[in-house]
C-alpha cells in the first residue's frame, strides 16, 4: 500500500472502531447520539463532502460523490445516524479496495516504465560521468556497466554480455551481444562492460517510443468505455430526478386522499435508492478491464496503443502478413549443401566462401557465415567479379567460379536443377561442376505454429502479400498453411489488394494487416489493426501500427487475441451483472423491500466484486 492508502486504512479502522463503541454506548439524548456519530461520519467522509461541494460549484453536481453525501446526509437528519456512518464507511471500504485493485492492475504497466534509463555513462578524461540520456549526441560511445539499463539504441563496439530484454519483449531467456550487434534501450546488462555508440537520439530511441505509445494508450477509448461515459452522463441525473419523485409524489398523494403522508418512509426509500444508483462500479471497472488487458499484453511483449484496438482485435476475421521479417526470418541463410561426385560438402562451402571472400553483397554474406571461420585472403588470388552472373577466383591454385546458372552456361557446363526452393549459387572448380549451394530467407520457427493459432482463434481467413517471386511466395505459403498467397506486388499493389478484403468483409468483422518494413506503413494505416513487428521492424511501421510486437514472434497476434476476447468477456460481464443488480435493487428499494443495508451491497459490494472480475483481465 502506498501512503495515500495506508492513511485511508486508518481512517476506516478508527471510524469502524469509533461507530461500534457509540452503538454500545446507552445514549438517550438525541443531540448527544448525534454529536457522537459525527466524530466517525466526518472522520471517514470529510473529503467526500468536499468534492461533493466542490463539484457543485464547478458545475460537476451528478458524481457519486454528490449521491453519497446527499444519501448520508440525508439519513442522518432523519435520525438514521448509524445506517448514514455506515454507508459512507462501507463505500470507503470501496474506494480503498478499488485503489488497491487499480495499483495492482498498474503493476506491470509500471514495470514497464521502469526500463525510463536516468542516466548514460559517458568516458571523460579516464573517468565515467553520468549525463542526461537527452544530451547525448548520436554517434557517441556510451559505456553500460552490468545491472545498469542500455539508455539509448546503438551498436556495441566493445565487448561482450548478455541482456534481459524480458521489460521490451516479455521473454525470459537473456540475448547475448558482442561488438557489431545492435542493442535497443530499456535492455539490462547482465554481465560484461558493454561500449555502444548509439545510431539515435534519446528521443527517437526504442525506450523513448514505448513509453509514449503506453502513456498514451488511454487517451483511445474502446466503444464499451465510450458507451458506458454515456450512459452515466444521463443515467445519474435520471435516477437523482427518480428520487426527487419517490420522496415527494407519494406523501402528496397520500395527503390528498386524506392519509398520513409519511415523509421519512418515503424520503428514505429515496435515499435508498440513491445510493443503489452510484454508477461506480461500471465507471471504475470497465476502464479498469482494458487496462488490466493492455497492462496484461505489455507483460507478454504486445503493446496495445489504445483499448478501441484490443476491443476490434476481438473481431478479426481476416488477418494479411507480409512475408519477409513477418513470417521469415528476413535473413538469408545457407539451407542446402549439394555437392557432385566426390566433392565434400565442408570443401565446397569452403572454396564457395573464399571464392566470395571480398564481396559484400548479402550472399556472399551468407556464405562466409556459413563456413563460420576467417578468411584468409592470402590463399586467394585473381579475383573477377562477372557482373550478373558472379565470381571467378583462384582458391590455393585451383580456379573456383560461383554464381548462377548463367555463369555456368558461359563455362559450358551443365548444372543440377535443385528441388528446393532459394537463390542457387552453382560452383565449378577446375572447370568441372562441383554442386551448388542454396540460400533461403528462413521461416520463423513458430510460424506455422502463429498461422495454426490464428485460425484456431476464428479467424476465418489468413491472406500472405509479398514482392518475392511466385515459386519462393507459393513454397512458403505451402509450407505455413497459408489460405491465399499474392506475390511479385509493389507497395502499393499491397494496399490495393488489402482495399479489396475491406470491401468484401462483413461490417462487424475487422481486418489486421502485420508487417514490418517501411513499404508496409501505408497498408498498416489503411487495415482495420495495423500489427507490427517491433524489435526488427522499421520506425515506420512501429509509428503506423496500432499493435507492437516486441520481439517479431507472429504467434504473439493469436496470443493477443485471446487477451483481446478474454477482456471483452469480463467488459460484458461487469455491465451485465452491474445493471442486473442495480435494477433490480432499485426496484424493491422504491417500494421499502431493499433496506439501506442492502443499498450498501448494490453499491459497495457489487463495486467490489466487479474490479476483482476486472483484475483477471491482468492473467494472460
Amino acid at each position: 500500500m502506498n501512503k495515500k492508502q495506508k492513511k485511508m486504512l486508518a481512517r476506516i479502522i478508527l471510524s469502524a472502531v469509533l461507530l461500534i463503541i457509540f452503538k454500545l454506548l446507552p445514549v438517550e439524548n438525541k443531540y448527544v447520539e448525534l454529536a457522537l456519530f459525527m466524530v466517525p461520519y466526518l472522520i471517514i467522509g470529510y473529503d467526500i463532502l468536499k468534492k461533493a461541494v466542490l463539484g457543485i460549484f464547478n458545475g460537476q453536481v451528478f458524481d457519486e460523490n454528490f449521491l453519497m453525501a446527499l444519501a448520508t446526509v440525508g439519513a442522518i437528519i432523519l435520525g438514521e445516524y448509524l445506517e448514514g456512518v455506515a454507508v459512507m464507511l462501507f463505500y470507503q471500504i470501496g474506494e480503498l479496495f478499488q485503489s488497491y485493485a487499480v495499483g495492482k492492475s498498474r503493476k506491470n504497466i509500471t514495470e514497464l516504465m521502469d526500463i525510463r534509463p536516468d542516466y548514460a555513462n559517458i568516458e571523460q578524461d579516464g573517468k565515467l560521468v553520468q549525463v542526461d540520456p537527452d544530451e547525448v549526441e548520436i554517434g557517441t560511445v556510451i559505456v553500460v556497466q552490468p545491472g545498469e539499463k542500455v539508455p539509448i539504441d546503438g551498436v556495441v563496439t566493445q565487448g561482450a554480455s548478455s541482456l534481459n530484454t524480458s521489460a521490451l519483449t516479455g521473454e525470459s531467456l537473456p540475448r547475448e551481444v558482442k561488438a557489431g550487434d545492435e542493442v535497443i534501450s530499456g535492455c539490462v546488462n547482465l554481465s560484461g562492460v558493454l561500449y555502444v555508440k548509439t545510431s539515435r537520439e534519446f528521443g527517437e530511441s526504442t525506450v523513448s517510443k514505448i513509453l509514449d505509445l503506453v502513456e498514451n494508450s488511454s487517451m483511445k477509448k474502446s466503444r464499451s468505455e465510450n458507451f458506458i461515459t454515456r450512459f452515466a452522463k444521463y443515467y445519474t441525473p435520471a435516477v437523482c430526478i427518480g428520487a426527487l419523485v419517490l420522496a415527494l409524489l407519494p406523501p402528496l398523494v397520500n395527503l390528498l386522499l386524506g392519509n398520513p403522508a409519511a415523509w421519512s418512509k418515503w424520503v428514505i426509500r429515496a435515499l435508498t435508492t440513491l445510493v443503489i444508483s452510484c454508477p461506480c462500479a461500471l465507471v471504475i471497472s470497465i476502464p479498469l478491464s482494458f487496462f488490466g488487458g493492455i497492462g496484461g499484453a505489455s507483460a507478454k511483449g504486445i503493446l496495445v496503443k489504445g483499448s478501441n484496438y484490443l476491443e476490434a482485435l476481438s473481431e478479426t476475421k481476416y488477418v494479411v502478413c507480409d512475408k519477409t521479417g513477418t513470417l521469415t526470418k528476413g535473413v538469408f541463410e545457407v539451407t542446402h549443401i549439394v555437392p557432385v561426385g566426390d566433392m565434400p560438402k565442408e570443401e565446397l562451402l569452403r572454396l564457395a566462401a573464399y571464392a566470395e571472400g571480398y564481396s559484400n553483397h548479402p550472399i556472399s554474406r551468407s556464405l562466409k557465415e556459413a563456413y563460420g571461420q576467417p578468411i584468409d585472403t592470402a590463399h586467394v588470388q585473381d579475383v573477377e567479379e562477372i557482373s550478373g552472373h558472379g565470381v571467378q577466383a583462384f582458391v590455393d591454385g585451383r580456379c573456383v567460379a560461383a554464381g548462377n546458372a548463367k555463369l555456368m552456361e558461359s563455362l559450358k557446363l551443365t548444372c543440377e536443377k535443385p528441388k528446393e526452393i532459394g537463390t542457387q549459387v552453382h560452383v565449378a572448380v577446375d572447370g568441372s561442376y562441383a554442386g551448388y549451394i542454396l540460400i533461403s530467407d528462413v521461416v520463423k520457427p513458430n510460424a506455422a505454429a502463429a498461422i495454426m493459432g490464428l485460425k484456431d482463434a476464428g479467424v476465418n481467413q489468413v491472406v500472405m502479400l509479398t514482392g518475392d517471386a511466385k515459386p519462393v511466395a507459393q513454397a512458403v505459403a505451402k509450407e505455413l498453411g497459408v489460405d491465399v498467397v499474392k506475390s511479385e506486388l509493389l507497395p502499393a499493389d499491397k494496399v490495393t489488394e488489402v482495399e479489396a478484403l475491406l470491401a468484401k468483409k462483413g461490417a462487424k468483422e475487422k481486418l489486421a494487416f502485420v508487417g514490418d518494413g517501411i513499404n508496409d506503413a501505408p497498408v498498416l494505416s489503411r487495415a482495420d489493426i495495423g500489427i507490427a513487428m517491433g524489435a526488427l521492424g522499421s520506425d515506420a511501421a512501429i509509428e503506423a501500427a496500432d499493435i507492437v510486437l516486441m520481439d517479431d514472434d507472429p504467434a504473439k497476434i493469436a496470443l493477443a487475441m485471446r487477451i483481446s476476447r478474454k477482456t471483452l468477456r469480463i467488459v460484458h460481464q461487469n455491465i451485465v451483472f452491474a445493471l442486473a443488480v442495480k435494477f433490480a435493487c432499485l426496484a424493491f428499494g422504491a417500494v421499502g423491500y431493499v433496506n439501506m443495508w442492502w443499498a450498501i451491497f448494490a453499491d459497495v459490494g457489487v463495486m467490489i466484486l466487479a474490479v476483482l472480475n476486472a483484475t483477471r483481465a491482468l492473467r494472460s
